[in-house]
């Protein structure tokens, strides 16, 4: 057996960003930014008013409260063509330019309109800039507005628009291929034929790509046949910058798996067995010019699960141009005592960890810990990770790998601090 950093470096070593791409702005949300974005453009371009109010010259408010004369409005989008004068206003709304001669703005609130209609009361003194929205102040000509590196969000989407950028250099997202091998795999509706089971890794690994933000392919289910094994995978390399199958990679009779990888990858696969549990058998290669790489996961549905979030998802990451690849990692008290024994491996049992106070995590296990019993892995959205040993006695600290962030079990009167771990790309 190999350590799991050990694999996972293996791993991450084939797996190298993918060639950036000029992608649409409203496609770009999550892809990771290939080179940094300096402005050209100040943000606000103009002064424009914060407030609907009255523009003036704050030197005519000295003596608040003060009668101006209105001698316009202007509205946004809009200009006065007239300049605010010595004991004068102009009506304004919000993002409105500012006229010439204005230098401040008096919200709506602290005024009066006088009775001739034709003046307003200002009811305070303001100094020079009050409520006005300086040229730049945002951004200037010359700020970096996002760097490479930056995993594009909304705002990010928002900076860039308001540069005129229609387009954004990024990594691209992986499209990756799954496939299911077995011919004990049944797909469909109906009574299962005796010795099939129902094919749920298929299902699982693509919703998992879903949720990440990838492009998943479904390359169906091929059986133990050799030759449309090769036909499959040879096609998925031509069309998939990444590929998942499950099953067939232990040693068995009929891992064909094992071999078909072999004569396509030539010979840059390697098959290890990892020092953990579950998911202890994992094959890893490339395929192709350009490399593809392919992971062989193991057929036990949360054996497959786990492989994907210790060495699949990280290596996506890394194609997709992301430097923080791996899941954070906190310190849990366990609820209850988490006996084993001594076998040389990581132990990661299915969990569910809540927040009970700011920074205190509690921990619990799910259910049933077979690598075949999925439904304690639905009810889950951590991994405690224990470590070699006897266990640990309930109440003391073990950490723990968020593996549904969105699901966690949160009070929200609790102020969230969650201290993590966050290891960036070799």
């Amino acid at each position: 057996m190999i350590p799991l950093d050990e694999a996972q470096r293996f791993v991450l070593g084939l797996c190298p960003p993918l060639t950036p791409v000029e992608l649409a702005l409203d496609d770009a949300l999550g892809c990771v930014l290939s080179e940094t974005v300096v402005a050209t453009e100040q943000v606000p371009s103009f002064a424009n008013s914060s407030m609907d109010g009255y523009a003036v010259r704050a030197d005519d408010t000295s003596g608040a409260p003060v009668s101006l004369a209105v001698i316009g409005s202007v509205m946004a989008g809009h200009s006065l063509e007239k300049a605010v004068g010595p004991g004068e206003a102009a009506r304004i709304m919000t993002g409105a330019p500012l006229p010439a001669g204005a230098d401040a703005v008096c919200m709506i609130e602290e005024t009066e309109t006088a009775s001739d209609g034709r003046h307003v009361v200002i009811g305070r003194a303001l100094q020079p800039a009050t409520f006005v929205r300086q040229p730049g102040r945002d951004v200037a000509i010359g700020d970096v507005i996002a760097s490479a590196g930056t995993v594009l969000g909304p705002a990010h989407l928002g900076v860039l628009a308001n540069q005129g950028a229609l387009a954004v250099r990024v990594h691209r997202r992986p499209r990756v291929g799954v496939l299911s091998t077995g011919d004990e795999l049944f797909s469909g509706t109906g009574p299962l034929p005796p010795g099939k089971i129902r094919d749920a890794n298929r299902h699982t690994l693509l919703a998992l790509l879903r949720r990440d933000g990838w492009d998943g392919v479904d390359l169906g289910i091929v059986g133990d046949d050799e030759s449309a094994l090769v036909e499959s995978l040879s096609a998925a390399a031509s069309r998939c910058d990444a590929i998942m199958t499950s099953g067939g990679v232990s040693v068995g009779d009929l891992d064909l798996v094992r071999v078909v990888l072999e004569k396509l990858s030539a010979g840059t696969m390697r098959w290890m067995q990892v020092a953990i549990r579950p998911a202890k058998p994992l094959a890893f290669g490339v395929l192709g010019d350009p490399a593809i790489p392919v992971f062989g996961l193991p057929g036990n549905p949360v054996s497959a699960m786990v492989s994907f979030e210790l060495f699949v998802r990280p290596a996506l990451r890394r194609l997709g141009g992301h430097r923080v690849l791996h899941r954070p990692i906190v310190s849990a008290v366990v609820d209850a005592d988490l006996r084993r024994e001594a076998d040389g491996k990581l132990h990661l049992l299915r969990a569910k960890v809540s927040l009970d106070g700011p920074a205190s995590w509690r921990v619990r296990t799910t259910g049933g810990q077979e690598s075949h019993q999925l439904h304690s892995m639905s009810e889950a959205n951590a991994l405690i990770l224990l470590p070699d040993g006897t266990g640990v006695d309930a109440g003391e600290p073990i950490d723990v790998l968020l593996i549904d962030p969105d699901r966690l079990s949160v009070d929200t009167s609790l102020v969230l601090n969650v201290p993590h771990s966050q290891r960036e790309a070799p």
